[in-house]
């Protein structure tokens, strides 16, 4: 199409071009050209959220399920500042996601005008790329080129700044045709440098997780894995990357993890790390793995030739997409191990949760109750915190999408991300979980989420304070709590006067029954669930952390 538009007309035009189909925002005066093009674009759902942290989270989650950029647009100023904390998820998560952002006018750039920020300079060290888009006619070029960026490589964020006074501009521009990610095969000769690794190696182990795992490469992954017997491992919060129940699945890397899994790891002579970038979180501090892992052989596969070697000495970089080198590894062979069947056999013993004395209210049960009632497809959303660890160990995801959960442990992620899964799925059950802190980062979104009939179950842990930092305060300033109280409001009655339907749970036998009433609702459910901060993972107590 060459005819005269407006700017905010071309760009819509372009999103639909490029598949869009749903937009996240908080709308501005500085992009009401966009949303008067967006008026006459049924083709496009627009969620309209509360807050644009929200909306950006929202993005980023559904950039995850899609492996399509995630789309928001927020104002200037305040409205893009709030959203930087989904454009910093979507860049330590490896998530394609677009934040469009309106800007002042042109004639007007240089002086502070109202709201004003550089957002070329303010988001260059968050984003994969950050623009601003001046002529009218270039739309097509920059929104292409934002689609091939965020999803190319190691995927991540693009920002666009769109200059209030462009946007009403008439322009001609010729659209452009929708963009792929670029496949990425594996070179033969590193196949075979592989397959010569796999047949010396004793004690190999594969991590898995990062960008680009979906259903295709998860299957084609757990099949070979599961026909050698080479155990599996998850990076830190990417426990969907292939499904929990593959017969050589040893379970999650991260905090907490299994003290067996973790001796695994460091025995290991040989490392298949196909997808994560071994961060701080998966390896411990750098620890678990060193940079030089001495006595360690060590396989990277990753789809960014930047991210092979930048920590990491490598003995083999592959630089491929995940689906692409999962199915050339099915050609790989070599006689069984019987280390996966062992460290399947681990995990399932360490997944089970048992009952704690003297815990009124115990998640671990609470999990399990969860687990007998709940679809193997349930979608699993969290944000930041140590309420997370008792799924992180207990749940079983049953491959992509099914975990969505931020490694750069961003608190409030996981109301919104529950919402995008919700609308992206609405024929799977959805369940966000936060704890006392998290959830009111961004509650507000509960508005949202029962605005657009989202079918949800939320369950809120409260345990009075910011956990996470009570248990570091409590290992590094024994007896001294400062900062991390909290004082919280019924959160029941809060998601009632949303219009949503709502329990308060105080013990574990009570769970169950308050369960099965939230699934025999529709909408939005939520469970407050009051726990004890002494019970602090689930794996320690305050008291013991004072102690030792």
């Amino acid at each position: 199409m060459t005819k005269t538009r407006t700017g905010g007309r071309i760009l819509v035009d372009q999103l639909v071009a490029q598949g869009c189909d749903r937009i996240f925002t908080v709308p501005g005066e500085s992009f009401l050209a966009v949303l008067d093009a967006l008026h006459d674009t049924p083709g496009i759902d627009l969620v309209v959220c509360r807050q644009e942290g929200g909306a950006a989270f929202m993005a980023c989650a559904d950039g995850a399920m899609t492996q399509r950029p995630g789309v928001a647009f927020a104002t200037r100023g305040p409205g893009a500042t709030n959203a930087c904390i989904g454009v910093h998820v979507a860049r330590q998560d490896s998530q394609p996601m677009i934040l469009f952002i309106g800007d002042v006018d042109r004639g007007t750039r240089d002086r502070e005008a109202f709201q004003e920020v550089d957002f070329q300079a303010m988001f260059t060290p968050l984003a994969k790329w950050a623009a601003r888009i001046d002529d009218a006619r270039r739309i097509p070029e920059y929104v292409a080129r934002a689609y091939a960026v965020a999803m190319n490589g190691r995927p991540g964020p693009v920002v666009l700044a769109l200059p209030e006074d462009m946007l009403l501009d008439e322009a001609e521009a010729a659209d452009r045709p929708r963009v792929e990610r670029a496949a990425q095969g594996c070179e033969a000769a590193a196949m075979t440098r592989l397959a010569d690794l796999l047949a010396t190696a004793e004690r190999p182990l594969a991590i898995v997780g990062g960008a680009g795992w979906d259903a295709r490469a998860g299957q084609a992954f757990g099949d070979w894995a599961a026909r050698i017997g080479l155990p599996v491992a998850a990076a830190f919060r990417r426990q969907d990357a292939i499904a929990n129940d593959c017969p050589v699945w040893a379970g999650n890397l991260g905090y907490g993890p299994n003290p067996k899994l973790v001796e695994r790891v460091r025995a290991a002579d040989l490392l298949l790390v196909a997808g994560p970038r071994l961060g701080e979180a998966t390896t411990d501090g750098y620890t678990l793995i060193t940079p030089e892992h001495p006595g360690q052989r060590l396989v990277h596969v990753h789809p960014d030739a930047n991210e092979l070697g930048m920590t990491y000495r490598t003995d083999l970089a592959i630089c491929a997409g995940m689906a692409e080198f999962a199915e050339a590894a099915l050609m790989i062979d070599r006689p069984a191990l019987d280390a996966g069947a062992e460290a399947h056999a681990e995990w399932l013993a360490w997944s089970n949760p048992a009952p704690r004395e003297g815990v009124a209210l115990d998640l671990g049960p609470c999990v399990a109750a969860m687990r007998e009632r709940l679809p193997a497809n349930s979608i699993i959303c969290n944000g930041a915190g140590n309420y997370s660890g008792w799924w992180h160990r207990y749940w079983r995801y049953c491959g992509p999408v099914s975990q969505l959960a931020p490694t750069a442990g961003a608190m409030g992620y996981g109301l919104p991300a529950a919402t995008a899964a919700a609308l992206r799925h609405p024929d799977r059950m959805v369940v966000a979980l936060a704890g006392d802190g998290c959830f009111l980062m961004n509650g507000q979104e509960l508005a949202t989420a029962a605005a657009h009939g989202a079918n949800l179950l939320v369950l809120v842990i409260d345990n009075g304070a910011y956990g996470t930092i009570r248990m570091h305060q409590e290992r590094e300033f024994p007896g001294r709590v400062s900062g991390t109280e909290l004082a919280n409001p019924d959160f029941a009655a809060l998601a009632r006067a949303y219009g949503c339907w709502a329990e308060t749970v105080g013990t574990t036998a009570d769970f169950a029954p308050a369960l099965d009433r939230a699934l025999a609702e529709t909408g939005v459910r939520l469970l407050h669930l009051k726990t004890d901060v002494e019970v602090i993972t689930a794996g320690t107590t305050l008291t013991r952390i004072r102690r030792d």
